[in-house]
C-alpha cells in the first residue's frame, strides 16, 4: 500500500474552523491544497510551465474557478445535464482571486501559471470564493512558483450595526455590507464591496478590521509552509533569472527617452491634447527612439521598447509628483467636463447618455414581466434575480479594429460592479413589480467606463420612471506613490490607469457607498491612503450627482407609453388551479384573448403584464371571475340554467372563456314563502332571479334560497320606510 505524508492545520475565523491540507490528492500539480471552511471544501491547485512563453510582454496568469453542481446536491440544468461554460458567479470569483494575487509575481515573469479552484462541497454559511482564495494563496506559497505571498482573504459584513467576519446565511439577511478584503500581512491588495448606502468611515473601519484578520491568515499559511517543508510537502522557490541589460545601452536609452518624453508630455499639458492626439504623439516619440537605437543595437529591440515605456511612465509620474499637473493639464483632484442626457432613444423604456471627458456610456432600461427574471443555475441559494445590468465594450470605443465576441471576464466584471452599485436603490418587487434589465453600451473609452455605466444607468432608470431610492454616481480614483510621497488622482483616464499604482472605483448616493472595487499594482496600500481616496471620491461623487439632478431631479411620474403595464392581485392559493386549468388550458386562453403575460406565484400573488392598461384590466376581470368567492348570507342576482322536479339551478357567478360559472340549487321548498306544487309555476329557464346563499350540502354544493332573498329584500325595504322623517323647526 502506498504511504503518503499528509499535513493538516486548522485555525478559527468567525467562529468556524478553517483548515488546510496538503499531500492527500493531486500531487502532480506544483502544489495542491484542500481548503475547508465549515463544510465548504475546495481543491486548489497551482501549476507552472517549465519554460517561459516566447514573444509576449505580459505575465500569463490564468485563474479558473470551477463550480460543480454536486457540491450542493443538484443536477445541472440544460439539455446536456452537465456543467458548461462558467457562470457569472464563477467568473467573478475567479477575477477576485486573480486580482488579489497578480501584483505579487515578478513583473518580468513570462512562465505560464495556472491556478484552478474546484468547488467540491458547499456549506452556504461558508463562502466558497473566500475558501478558494485562501486555498490559492496556500497552494502558491507551498509551490516552487515565485510568489511574494502569502495573502489572506476575508469577507466583512455589517449586521445590526456590528462588523462581523464571514457572515453566515442568517446574518446575510440583515447584512448592509458585503466587503471582501485581501492582502499580505503588511498591506491591502484588493477590496471588493457592495453596500446599502454605508458611510465612508464605516467602510474604512471594515477594511481595517478585515485586514487584521487577513494578517492572521497570512501567519497561518506561512507556518503551514514551514511544517510542509519539513515533511517534503512544499518546494523551495525557484530563482527567476532575468537578463541583465547592457549598462551603456540602458544609460543611452534612458537619457534620450527622458528628454524626448519630457518635451512630449509638456506639449500634452500645455495644449491639453485629447486622447487620440496624445497617443499619436507619444507613439511617434517611442517609434523614433526605437528606430534610432536599432541602427546601433539591432539585436536589442525588445529591451529598447520596454525601456522607453518605462521612461514614459516615469516622466508622466514625475509631472504629477513635482508639478502637481496631469498629462491632460488637470490638477490631481479635478474632474473632466461632464454632460448628462435623458430620453436619448425615443422608443425604449428609458435611456441615459453620460459623458465625462472622452468616456461616454449609453445605458438603456427595459422593463419586463416578473416571469422575465433571470434563472440562476449556480451553487448559491438564489434561484433567480429580477434586476440585471449588462455591459458591452465594443472595439470602436477605443478606435480599435477587432472581432466582436461574447462578453469576456472584464465585461462581466464591469457589468456586475455597476449592478452592485445600483442594486441598493432598486425598488422591491411589492412596490415595483417589474423585471429590470439595463444594458450599458460604451461609446467612448478613456478611463472608468464601469463608473460611467453607473451614472448613465441612473439617468436611464429615472427616465424610465423606476422609483429608485436615490440617484447613484461613481468615480475612479488613481494613485502615484513614490516612497512616502502620495498623490491621489480623481477621475483617472486610461494612461493614468496604465502608468499609475491603483485603480480605486467608488460608487454611491449622497448618503453613502453602494459599491467599491480596488485593484493595485504595488505591494499594498495603507489605511491612510484609502481614507484620502475615499474622501476625494465622495467630493467627486457629489459633484456628479449635482450634474445628474440638474438634468432629471427625480424619476418620471409615468412609465414610457411603450413599457408594459403590470397589475397585481392576490388569490386564495387553493384557487390557483382554477386560473391555471388542466394542463394550463385556462391561463393559455386568457393570454390568447388579452395578449397579457400572467405570472402566478405559489403564495397566490398574480402579476398581469399587458401592453395596455385596458388589456391588463380585461385579464384581471377574467381572473377575478374565475376565483370569485361565494359568500354565505349574501344575495346574488342569478340566472336560471335548468329546471328539475325538485327545484332549479341558478348561476350566480357567470362563467368565462366558455367555462361554466358557479351555480347552486334552489330547492322547491325555497322557491316561495308558500307551498309550490310545480317549479315551473314560479320560475322557468333563463329567468333572472334574486337568490340568497344559505349554505353548502354534504358534497360541497351551493344551497340557494329565493324565499330568503325575498325576505331579505322586504326587510331592507321596511327598514328604509321606518326611518323617521327629518324634524322641521318653525321660526316665528
Amino acid at each position: 500500500m502506498l504511504t503518503r505524508s499528509v499535513l493538516r492545520k486548522e485555525m478559527s475565523i468567525g467562529g468556524r474552523e478553517l483548515s488546510l491540507e496538503v499531500g492527500h490528492v493531486a500531487r502532480q500539480a506544483s502544489a495542491a491544497v484542500i481548503a475547508r471552511y465549515g463544510e465548504t471544501t475546495v481543491l486548489v491547485t497551482a501549476t507552472m510551465a517549465a519554460e517561459p512563453r516566447e514573444g509576449i510582454d505580459f505575465f500569463p496568469l490564468l485563474v479558473d474557478y470551477e463550480e460543480r453542481h454536486y457540491a450542493v446536491g443538484k443536477i445541472p440544468g440544460g439539455f446536456l445535464r452537465r456543467e458548461g461554460r462558467p457562470g457569472e458567479k464563477a467568473v467573478l470569483s475567479a477575477r477576485l482571486i486573480d486580482r488579489s494575487i497578480r501584483p505579487l509575481f515578478p513583473k518580468q515573469m513570462r512562465r505560464d501559471v495556472h491556478v484552478v479552484a474546484t468547488i467540491l462541497s458547499v456549506d452556504q454559511d461558508c463562502a466558497p470564493e473566500i475558501t478558494a482564495m485562501v486555498g490559492a494563496s496556500a497552494a502558491l506559497t507551498l509551490s516552487e512558483i515565485p510568489f511574494a505571498g502569502p495573502i489572506g482573504g476575508v469577507m466583512v459584513g455589517l449586521v445590526d450595526g456590528e462588523l462581523v467576519m464571514n457572515p453566515t446565511l442568517p446574518q446575510e439577511e440583515q447584512n448592509k455590507l458585503h466587503l471582501v478584503v485581501a492582502g499580505t500581512g503588511e498591506a491591502i491588495m484588493m477590496v471588493e464591496c457592495g453596500a446599502n448606502e454605508v458611510p465612508e468611515d464605516t467602510v474604512l473601519e471594515a477594511i481595517d478590521r478585515g485586514h487584521r484578520v487577513v494578517g492572521e491568515i497570512v501567519e497561518f499559511i506561512a507556518a503551514f509552509r514551514q511544517e510542509a517543508l519539513g515533511l517534503g510537502l512544499a518546494s523551495p522557490k525557484i530563482e527567476v533569472q532575468f537578463p541583465e541589460p547592457d549598462a551603456g545601452l540602458l544609460s543611452e536609452v534612458t537619457e534620450a527617452a527622458t528628454a524626448a518624453f519630457h518635451n512630449a508630455v509638456q506639449r500634452c499639458v500645455e495644449e491639453r491634447l485629447d486622447k487620440k492626439a496624445r497617443d499619436e504623439l507619444l507613439e511617434n516619440v517611442k517609434n523614433e527612439l526605437v528606430a534610432g537605437f536599432l541602427e546601433k543595437y539591432s539585436d536589442a529591440e525588445a529591451f529598447i521598447r520596454e525601456q522607453t515605456e518605462t521612461v514614459e511612465k516615469a516622466v508622466v509620474r514625475e509631472f504629477i509628483r513635482s508639478k502637481k499637473v496631469r498629462i491632460d493639464g488637470r490638477a490631481p483632484g479635478e474632474i473632466r467636463q461632464l454632460s448628462t442626457e435623458v430620453g436619448f432613444l425615443p422608443r425604449t423604456h428609458g435611456s441615459g447618455l453620460f459623458t465625462r471627458g472622452q468616456t461616454q456610456v449609453l445605458s438603456v432600461v427595459t422593463l419586463g414581466a416578473i416571469g422575465d427574471e433571470q434563472i440562476l443555475d449556480g451553487l448559491g441559494i438564489e434561484e433567480s434575480k429580477r434586476f440585471m445590468h449588462h455591459y458591452n465594450f465594443p472595439p470602436y470605443s477605443t478606435g480599435e479594429v477587432r472581432p466582436m465576441r461574447s462578453p469576456g471576464r472584464r465585461e462581466i466584471g464591469h457589468g456586475a460592479l455597476a449592478e452592485r452599485a445600483l442594486e441598493a436603490v432598486i425598488p422591491p418587487e411589492d412596490i415595483f413589480p417589474y423585471t429590470i434589465r439595463i444594458v450599458s453600451e460604451v461609446l467612448e473609452s478613456n478611463g472608468s467606463t464601469s463608473m460611467g455605466s453607473v451614472c448613465a444607468s441612473t439617468l436611464a432608470l429615472m427616465d424610465a420612471g423606476v422609483p429608485i431610492k436615490a440617484p447613484v454616481a461613481g468615480i475612479a480614483m488613481g494613485l502615484i506613490k513614490d516612497g512616502d510621497e502620495v498623490n491621489v488622482l480623481t477621475d483617472i483616464q486610461g494612461i493614468e490607469d496604465r502608468l499609475g499604482d491603483m485603480d480605486f472605483k467608488v460608487a454611491g448616493t449622497s448618503e453613502g457607498i453602494t459599491a467599491l472595487q480596488m485593484d493595485i499594482k504595488i505591494p499594498g496600500v495603507t489605511r491612510a491612503i484609502l481614507g484620502q481616496a475615499l474622501a476625494q471620491a465622495r467630493e467627486a461623487r457629489l459633484h456628479i450627482l449635482d450634474a445628474i439632478k440638474q438634468t432629471i431631479s427625480a424619476p418620471r411620474p409615468e412609465l414610457s407609453p411603450y413599457a408594459p403595464r403590470v397589475l397585481r392581485t392576490v388569490i386564495d392559493p387553493d384557487k390557483i388551479r382554477d386560473v391555471i386549468g388542466p394542463g394550463g388550458k385556462i391561463i393559455r386562453k386568457i393570454i390568447e384573448i388579452t395578449g397579457a403575460e400572467i405570472d402566478v406565484e405559489d403564495d397566490g400573488r398574480v402579476y398581469i403584464t399587458a401592453p395596455t392598461q385596458e388589456a391588463g384590466r380585461e385579464a384581471m376581470e377574467i381572473i377575478e371571475s374565475l376565483t370569485a368567492e361565494v359568500t354565505i348570507g349574501k344575495v346574488y342576482l342569478g340566472r336560471v340554467t335548468r329546471v328539475a322536479e325538485f327545484g332549479c339551478f341558478v348561476e350566480i357567478i357567470p362563467g368565462v372563456l366558455g367555462l361554466p360559472g358557479k351555480e347552486g340549487l334552489v330547492h322547491i321548498s325555497q322557491l316561495a314563502p308558500q307551498r309550490v306544487e310545480r317549479v315551473e309555476d314560479v320560475v322557468k329557464e333563463g329567468d333572472q332571479v334574486l337568490v340568497k346563499v344559505i349554505g353548502y350540502d354534504n358534497q360541497g354544493r351551493i344551497k340557494l334560497s329565493k324565499k330568503e332573498a325575498m325576505r331579505a329584500m322586504e326587510y331592507r325595504e321596511g327598514k328604509r320606510h321606518q326611518r323617521r322623517p327629518p324634524r322641521i323647526k318653525m321660526h316665528s
